[in-house]
């Protein structure tokens, strides 16, 4: 399965503005005949604590974006979204998997950024999401989730694929890249980062969005600090083929 990665700027708290400039990107990418194409993390509004203006309703008009690009391009598009679902609640940071026909999975961010603050107008989702999709299993996480291996450790036997959508800023971009690797190889999967790039009011971003393969090789990246987008094979053949023949995930104790 063909899978893109969209590295882009995002413009601060402007869903609409954001919208009509990742428009021409997904069609862009559309055309090279990925089935999947992920943007970033708070695609339409940055990684933004103004949750209670920022946040839409489950079918808000940044989902719904998603959705219409899925299906207008026929392929699957991935990205976070500030989401209100409870009333008395703080909103969630919402992974969303818009699919072409319709179909819509999500996962809510489980490690909220504490040291942001996001911890106070975001709350934590409690579960992880696993989607099969053309035979291939991708797992859903978001940005400093992926510092906590547990997390990846605990979906690996039925992950393929780890896709990881952020805003990950440019003064830890080592941890950014050694990290996407380190779960590529302790997990035995492919991992897709999308970072973005720009700056918001507090943060300067480099990118770096990459694809990694079941061995921990860079089969795919950005080149930091500019938007571009990156394509690559993701093969649930290969996952299965390594795991066999190097099967360490047996000795694992939870």
């Amino acid at each position: 399965m063909q899978i893109a990665a969209i590295q882009h700027d995002i413009i601060w708290e402007d869903p609409q503005a954001n919208h009509e400039r990742l428009a021409p990107l997904i069609e862009q990418a559309a055309t090279t005949g990925t089935e999947m194409i992920v943007l970033t993390e708070m695609y339409a509004t940055g990684f933004s604590m103004n949750s209670k203006v920022i946040a839409e309703p489950p079918n808000g008009t940044s989902v719904n974006f998603l959705s219409d690009q899925a299906k207008i391009h026929g392929v699957w598009v991935a990205a976070s979204v500030p989401v209100k679902d409870k009333e008395e609640e703080n909103p969630v940071n919402r992974l969303v998997l818009a699919g072409p026909t319709g179909e819509n999975y999500h996962y809510d961010k489980r490690y909220p950024f504490s040291f942001a603050q996001e911890d106070q107008h975001y709350r934590a989702g409690d579960r992880s999401t696993t989607v099969s999709i053309n035979e291939v299993r991708y797992t859903l996480t978001i940005c400093y989730d992926l510092r906590f291996s547990d997390a990846y450790w605990s979906s690996a036997p039925e992950t393929d694929c780890y896709l990881v959508v952020a805003n990950w800023p440019e003064t830890r971009r080592h941890h950014w890249r050694s990290l996407l690797v380190a779960r590529a190889i302790e997990n035995q999967a492919y991992v897709v980062g999308a970072n973005r790039v720009g700056s918001d009011p507090n943060v300067s971003y480099s990118g770096d969005s990459l694809v990694v393969d079941p061995l921990g090789e860079i089969i795919a990246e950005c080149p930091p600090g500019m938007e571009a987008t990156i394509v690559a094979e993701i093969d649930p053949e290969k996952v299965k083929e390594i795991r066999t023949s190097f099967p360490f995930m047996d000795d694992r104790k939870t």
